[in-house]
């Protein structure tokens, strides 16, 4: 497929019969990833339906004044409440599942958060657009019905987008294709009476706009989604898995990014600048996570620097979720975010700090042998190394020194213990997480290992004695990015071509219906010269000439010659057509802007 190209020699090439080749997934598939999906449409259908009777009950409580009334509408409206609270609590319960969306492999990997797709309902353009296309283009809009079914199907496969890349390719497809929609058929003056109906991805709240930007925001959000489960089922026990996971979780930090960037005043919660900042920065934490998953599994040499780079990646990671937990804690998200979500945040925030701790204290303990040439870059590195100074000798005696590297490593040691407690005790409060067989696993085994690791160095029974090791200084070698989305990735055609060159033929742009003139050629000619292509313009009309006395005008645009549309063609091929005409003349198609200078859709 190519895209169209606008302005002067606007060109087009006509897309194969067959129309797009993606597809979506078979909705009737019983994988666990699509009764999750039914499960959450269910619930979303059900969710709209108790707001609808809230939404009545209360109009009748207010417009009543009859007291018994007052208390059955009172009571109804308990029921109701209490039916929401229950949807939205199972929703989130759903929101939860990050199980489903994790990879097969045998490996111990920590889970990633991914995020469900949003639901729509089914809309039918059918009508609104064959309006259009008879209202405004001055066409039969029977004619369409082919490309008006097409981007129908296209809408319909983009709701079941498979977990993959060619289920991007079938959200962008559909995201640009509705570039040429709004150009085609909406104008700011007329509402088409189209209605895009979206639901909350966390909450099911529906929302319902005119606005094709809603509509292409809702799409938007699905492609960030869609990004999130890729990247949570990687593999992340090879280098291959985990750079996929990490480029995945860079795209839709990119895509929820653009999307805070782009479209304002969203009537959802989840495409709130509030809560797309959340999604960025957990997005951005995820991949600072596969990050240390890499330097964990390529770093085969294992000596003091590498151990102290380890343990400042480890550093970074709880960082950055902490930032993302403190986020997660302010007004007006933190009632909208599932609470599994900010547990499993503020759980990672403590692990990762516990295996700092731990990977400086195996730095220290286990590597006491320092090069003599490389003495004065170990020193400098260890200066770096901790947010503030140690207690104790200064850098160069505790280097050299076995006796205070083991005390302050069995310092880390202990901050590494009391973390990995923390992180095990904010896990068991959150009944959502308990449920996570793997987490419990990799915090589990990450206490253990501390626990067996001090009980190694303890000699002597001083475990609340020991001083309170610093902060490490966060560091890492590999920064994330956000990457925004490559909208020309996926090319696409305007389904609409037939109608014209978009630069010309679009829903800004008014010009009179098409009027057919006879012209039979005399001895100087058409009286008219021609400028441009695609459409071909009349640049001028002779005086007194037979074009001037069949009604043609200056900046009429040809739109067909004897019957075949020529609103394609370029300038050389209209001159061949009318020097190919027969002596009884030739019958041209015509139309007139209505404003002196074509608007030209200049696309964003």
């Amino acid at each position: 497929m190519t895209t169209e190209q606008e302005g002067d020699g606007e060109s087009f090439v006509q897309p194969q019969d067959s129309g797009s080749v993606r597809k979506g997934c078979d909705p009737f598939a019983q994988t666990q990833r699509s009764k999750l999906q039914h499960r959450r449409a269910r619930i979303n259908q059900q969710i709209n339906k108790e707001m609808r009777m809230r939404a009545g009950a209360e109009n009748l409580f207010r417009a009543t004044n009859n007291h018994k009334v007052k208390e059955t509408v009172a009571l109804e409206l308990s029921y109701v409440n209490s039916s929401l609270q229950l949807l939205k609590e199972e929703l989130e319960e759903l929101n939860s599942s990050v199980e489903v969306y994790q990879n097969d492999s045998e490996s111990i990997s920590v889970p990633m958060i991914p995020l469900g797709l949003k639901e729509t309902r089914e809309i039918d353009l059918t009508v609104p657009l064959m309006d259009v296309i008879h209202e405004h283009y001055y066409e039969d809009g029977s004619q369409f019905e082919k490309e008006i079914k097409e981007f129908m199907d296209l809408r319909q496969a983009m709701r079941t987008p498979t977990r993959n890349e060619a289920g991007l390719e079938l959200l962008m497809e559909y995201y640009s294709q509705l570039y040429y929609l709004e150009n085609r058929f909406f104008s700011p003056s007329k509402n088409l009476g189209i209605y895009f109906h979206w639901y909350d991805s966390l909450t099911g709240v529906p929302s319902c706009q005119r606005a094709l930007a809603f509509e292409k925001g809702s799409v938007l959000f699905n492609v960030g989604a869609l990004y999130t489960q890729i990247g949570a089922r990687q593999d992340r026990s090879t280098v291959e898995g985990i750079d996929n996971a990490i480029d995945a979780f860079q795209r839709s930090a990119g895509a929820f990014n653009y999307l805070k960037e782009n479209f304002s005043n969203a009537p959802s919660l989840d495409m709130s600048s509030a809560s797309l900042n959340i999604l960025v920065r957990l997005m951005i934490a995820q991949v600072q996570e596969c990050i240390f998953e890499k330097v964990m599994l390529t770093k085969t040499k294992h000596d003091f620097l590498t151990q102290l780079q380890i343990a400042q990646e480890a550093a970074k990671v709880d960082d950055i979720y902490a930032l993302v937990y403190q986020t997660m804690l302010q007004p007006p998200v933190k009632d909208y975010i599932p609470f599994s979500w900010t547990a499993m945040v503020q759980v990672k925030s403590q692990h990762f700090k516990a295996l700092s701790h731990y990977h400086a204290a195996i730095a220290l303990c286990e590597y006491s042998s320092i090069p003599e040439k490389e003495e004065n870059e170990y020193e400098k590195i260890f200066l770096q190394f901790h947010v503030t100074v140690p207690e104790g000798p200064s850098v160069n005696v505790l280097l050299h020194d076995h006796e205070e590297r083991q005390k302050l490593g069995k310092a880390h040691l202990k901050k590494a213990v009391i973390q990995h407690e923390e992180a095990m005790r904010l896990h068991g409060l959150c009944k959502i997480l308990r449920k996570i067989d793997i987490l419990q696993e990799v915090l589990s085994f990450a206490h253990r290992r501390s626990l067996n690791k001090y009980s190694e160095i303890d000699n002597e029974d001083d475990f609340f004695e020991t001083v309170e090791p610093p902060d490490i200084h966060s560091k890492t070698e590999q920064k994330p990015e956000i990457k925004t989305p490559n909208f020309t990735k996926v090319k696409v055609t305007d389904l609409f071509y037939r109608l014209g060159p978009l630069s010309v033929f679009n829903a800004k742009s008014k010009w009179s219906p098409p009027r057919t003139v006879r012209l039979v050629k005399g001895e100087s000619g058409f009286g008219f010269t021609l400028r441009g292509d695609a459409p071909v313009l009349i640049a001028g009309v002779v005086a007194d000439g037979c074009a001037a006395e069949a009604g043609l005008k200056k900046s009429d645009y040809i739109v067909s010659i004897n019957g075949s549309d020529c609103k394609w063609s370029k300038h050389a091929e209209v001159v061949q057509a009318l020097k190919n005409i027969e002596d009884d003349g030739v019958d041209i198609s015509v139309i007139t802007p209505q404003c002196p200078e074509v608007q030209t859709v200049v696309r964003q």
